[in-house]
């Protein structure tokens, strides 16, 4: 498995004049992951933009950890590293703002970039991308393919970034399947086997025939609604090779060139903390080519709506859009701005399930 190598430019929004926080010629990287690198999946494709970063930049280091809680214990584990000579630190879990902006105060010559969220310190920036664009196309294609309609969205936590992928990939599967719902199942932990196991024998059992997912490892939901002889999508990175038969598509990161861009800010000085954002455009994201059982015709609907997409004249995030009880929580042609996206705590209509 290679991530892409496809330098592409960076869109950033909310840049704060704040000073510069270090420079260094050949910088010492420190990366912590939530879960296991080799996880296949959420914690592989940050772990591949480390990997990057050290191909790329000469003389630059980088240590890095897993499985490390969303706890006070990735304190701990930051401050190890910054003792071990880290002066930028990626802090790659949801969970981990809070605590990077707490130690942002206390070593204002450390940079700290945290995986998404709205905060900000004078050290401490975010970087995320946009995957509703990809996980749009690829619920296009589960709506295109499910026979029952009835598809179904395995997830970890109700946070903004989770609640989007559920909404985009029902919003797209409605676009080749009007009547088409979606079955939310939540887990309760990013890394829970036994639980995305018995979620998708039960969504099996219910009539559902394609499944989306958002925890960290995708392995269990794809191979095991490969054995019950169902569709499924990817999230983070390409998971064809584990259930070849079952993986319809997916939607990818590539965080390597946007982790060699700040890199190369800060050690420039030229870095002011604000909120980066890669998207499909950009190549951040990636749409996974699909599976054998795509159909040539939904493959060409598919990849003329990226298209679209891609020339601006398709927005995911414009109104009219609905909730889930109907009522409109969009205008149409009204675009939804960033800091409604990353705080989206409802579900579109055709969602069934829970926001909590």
């Amino acid at each position: 498995m290679k991530l892409p190598h496809r330098l592409a430019r960076l869109l950033a929004a909310a840049a704060f004049a704040v000073a510069p926080t270090v420079a260094s010629a050949a910088s010492t990287l420190g990366y912590i992951y939530v879960g296991p690198e080799k996880d296949y999946g959420y914690n592989t494709s940050m772990d591949l933009g480390r990997q990057f970063v050290e191909k790329t930049l000469a003389g630059t280091k980088t240590l890095h950890v897993e499985n490390i809680p969303e706890t006070a214990e990735v304190e701990k584990v930051m401050e190890r590293m910054i003792r071990s000579g880290a002066n930028i630190v990626f802090a790659t879990s949801y969970g981990y703002l809070d605590y990077a902006i707490a130690l942002g105060k206390k070593y204002p010559k450390v940079a700290f970039l945290h995986a998404g969220g709205l905060k900000l310190g004078d050290n401490v920036g975010t970087y995320w991308a946009n995957s509703d664009d990809a996980m749009y196309l690829a619920g296009m294609t589960a709506g295109a393919v499910s026979k029952s309609g009835k598809l179904g969205f395995i997830a970890a936590f109700p946070i903004p970034q989770v609640v989007r992928s559920i909404n985009a990939f029902t919003l797209g599967a409605q676009a080749t399947n009007p009547k088409a719902t979606t079955t939310v199942i939540w887990t309760g932990g990013w890394l829970q086997p036994a639980k995305e196991a018995e979620a998708t024998n039960s969504l099996v059992d219910a009539g559902v025939d394609v499944i989306g997912e958002q925890v960290d490892s995708p392995m269990t939901i794809a191979q095991t609604a490969e054995k019950r002889g169902i569709y499924m999508v990817g999230k983070d990175v390409d998971v064809s090779k584990l259930a070849p038969k079952a993986v319809l598509t997916g939607a990818s990161w590539n965080w390597g060139p946007t982790m060699v861009k700040l890199v190369r800010e800060i050690e420039a000085g030229t870095w002011k903390p604000s909120h980066v954002r890669g998207d499909l455009k950009d190549g951040t994201v990636v749409l996974d080519p699909f599976g054998a059982v795509v159909p040539e015709a939904v493959r060409k609907s598919v990849l003329a709506r990226k298209g679209d997409i891609l020339a601006d004249r398709f927005v995911v995030w414009s109104g009219p859009i609905a909730g889930q009880d109907g009522k409109e929580v969009l205008p149409a042609g009204t675009p939804m701005p960033m800091e409604q996206l990353e705080s989206m705590q409802f579900f579109v209509k055709g969602v069934i399930g829970t926001v909590k």
